[in-house]
């Protein structure tokens, strides 16, 4: 589903599916979702969350759509990424596990140690963090360049689309949750 095909009437899932960061986004304006007095499942409604929470839906659409736009400007398709490699570190954010298991070539896997040293480097260094599927890097990239880091991205779809678009030599994997 595109962002442009979302309404009041559609469900959390799918909301959080196609915009990413609209967990963060309606939690920092609204204080929604992040606690269990202001939770919302997965089916239910926009227009049902809005209504039980007294906030104007097409308001609170529109700022997710606003707040999607700003998100996107974080990220790098991963075309993008490839043409400019050589000007990008690549760090993985991704478990240890995964690491190990699946390797991106030349990221760097992140660990506390990296994050001091990053931290502490020219605040010009281009940077692209990765995750698996690149649902959970836009929280990352937005705490990095609140370090100072503004050169840093989030790239499009993780791994998971860098082996579907630029390497497929990359095992593309799945993850199972436990219960």
């Amino acid at each position: 589903m595109q962002p442009s095909d979302l309404t009041p009437t559609s469900p959390m899932a799918q909301i959080l599916e196609a915009l990413p960061g609209a967990r963060r986004a309606i939690f920092a304006r609204y204080h929604l979702g992040g606690c269990q007095s202001c939770a919302f499942s997965n089916e239910e409604t926009l227009a049902q969350l809005c209504e039980r929470s007294e906030l104007p839906v097409d308001e609170v659409l529109a700022h997710l759509l606003e707040s999607h736009i700003h998100d996107s400007a974080m990220l790098i398709e991963p075309s993008a990424a490839h043409a400019r490699r050589d000007e990008f570190r690549f760090i993985d954010l991704r478990t240890r596990e995964e690491y190990e298991a699946v390797v991106f070539p030349g990221a760097e896997f992140f660990t506390q140690e990296l994050q001091q040293a990053l931290f502490a480097s020219d605040p010009t260094t281009h940077l692209v963090l990765l995750d698996h599927l690149g649902k959970n890097v836009l929280d990352q990239v937005a705490w990095f360049r609140g370090h100072g880091l503004h050169q840093t991205y989030g790239l499009r779809g993780g791994l998971d689309a860098w082996s579907l678009e630029i390497d497929p030599s990359i095992q593309r994997y799945r993850l199972e949750m436990d219960g």
